[in-house]
């Protein structure tokens, strides 16, 4: 059987258009592995807040309050995405406004703590509602019983874009420390080549993606809003239904909290703990993406034929030891270790999970549905860094404890996972 089948696809959807949707993990993974973990964190809490004892809960401050905006806010706009028929279009509006707001980061210079977390805010904002709305679209594409590998597909290429914009990033940091330049110029040049590059490469998703909901009736002679919102109030109104989805919410609260952990705060660690230079960290993300890639990749085969809940749980057993192995290096080549091994658990724990709901998904509320799981990692993008970062500050710096605690939140959420019955949810939303 060919690596890339047709026979993983819907009928009347063909590898073209699954290409485009892929692009958008492409396009918007350089803002993750630029903005949040590679460079601008490190450079938010040692250039912009110049090393203060506050400047990591700062950071993870200003991710918080951009993920408790989503989690507000999303499951709304999926449900009035979906009753009006309208994923698409809203995407191109929400992917214009994080291009716009990363592209603007350029301007927040040392001390400007107030502007850079207020770009922050809405950057994350639009990248998250982004990443929701682009998820909506994968059981539209693959076949139930390929979720896994569809998921894959796009969550492994999506590393490959955040490796092209961290090379480059990369490329020229290097000449512009070979020349003296300091980082408070060099820096917002990377913004600006990671907004270019999101930019550019969704405009594939935008020219090959295909709409397929149509809008409700009912909904039009409704209104829109109020629509979405009576039909999110149905929704949680009958989350009994939805048991096997509900606990698969509670589970990826406590798993995505330590995910968030290591994307936001990875950078800052091996810098401030490890001491890794400038440079060094951004080659560790880089081999960290690539190793994501894989694993994302591999993963999503491997899901499909040994089930999506023995496959997320044996992720979440990887990054507790990740946790304890980062918290326990004392030499950068023992970190290394933990980067690798959280590198393979990213993509697939990642990829595994947005699979995982999407089979939980009821075909008519997809990006409701997936509004609802943008709810519950978006809680947990809160719960973990936030959590960590005031550890780190009680403790006056202490991130090994912090990275140590988090391990808990893997455990936690591997309990909550045995609760999950695959097949139970999967009946369920197929008999809406």
């Amino acid at each position: 059987m060919p690596l890339f089948s047709q026979d993983a696809l819907n009928p009347g959807v063909r590898k073209r258009e699954v290409f485009g949707w892929a692009m958008y993990d492409f396009a918007n993974s350089g803002y993750t592995t630029v903005v949040i973990t590679a460079v601008f964190a490190a450079y938010f809490v040692g250039g912009i807040a110049q090393k203060a004892e506050w400047a990591t809960f700062a950071w993870t401050l200003a991710l918080s309050i951009s993920y408790f905006i989503v989690m507000l806010t999303m499951p709304s706009l999926g449900a009035y995405a979906d009753l009006r028929g309208a994923k698409k279009r809203i995407l191109a509006l929400v992917t214009l406004g994080c291009v716009v707001s990363t592209a603007a980061l350029a301007l927040a210079r040392p001390g400007g703590v107030a502007l850079a977390m207020t770009l922050i805010v809405v950057s994350n904002v639009f990248y998250s509602y982004g990443e929701s709305l682009t998820a909506a679209f994968l059981p539209e594409l693959a076949r139930p019983d390929a979720l896994g590998k569809v998921s894959g597909w796009g969550w492994g290429f999506g590393y490959f874009g955040g490796m092209l914009a961290l090379g480059i990033c990369l490329g020229y940091v290097l000449w512009a420390q070979g020349r003296g330049i300091p980082a408070a110029e060099f820096v917002p040049v990377t913004m600006l080549v990671t907004a270019a590059i999101y930019g550019l490469a969704s405009t594939v998703t935008f020219r090959l993606l295909t709409e397929r909901a149509r809008p409700d009736p009912d909904a039009l002679r409704e209104g829109g809003l109020a629509a979405s919102l009576h039909q999110l109030r149905r929704t949680f109104a009958e989350a009994r239904r939805y048991v096997d989805f509900m606990w698969l919410l509670a589970c990826a609260v406590f798993y995505q909290g330590g995910v968030a952990v290591a994307i936001a705060l990875a950078a800052i660690y091996a810098e401030s703990v490890v001491g890794f230079q400038q440079q060094e960290t951004m080659v560790l993300i880089f081999v960290l993406n690539l190793a994501a890639a894989a694993g994302a990749f591999a993963w999503g085969y491997l899901q499909d034929r040994i089930g999506h809940k023995i496959a997320l749980g044996s992720t979440l057993a990887g990054w507790i030891a990740t946790c304890v192995i980062a918290a326990l290096s004392t030499t950068k080549g023992q970190f290394w270790w933990a980067a690798a091994i959280a590198g393979l658990c990213m993509g697939s724990s990642q990829s595994a999970g947005r699979a995982l709901a999407g089979m939980f998904a009821p075909p008519r509320q997809l990006a409701e549905f997936y509004g609802l799981w943008t709810f519950a990692i978006r809680l947990a993008s809160i719960v973990g860094p936030l959590s960590y970062g005031a550890i780190t500050w009680a403790t006056r710096g202490n991130q090994r404890l912090a990275i140590m605690s988090t391990a808990v939140l893997f455990v936690v959420g591997l309990a909550l996972l045995l609760k999950v019955d695959v097949a139970r949810g999967r009946a369920a939303a197929l008999a809406q």
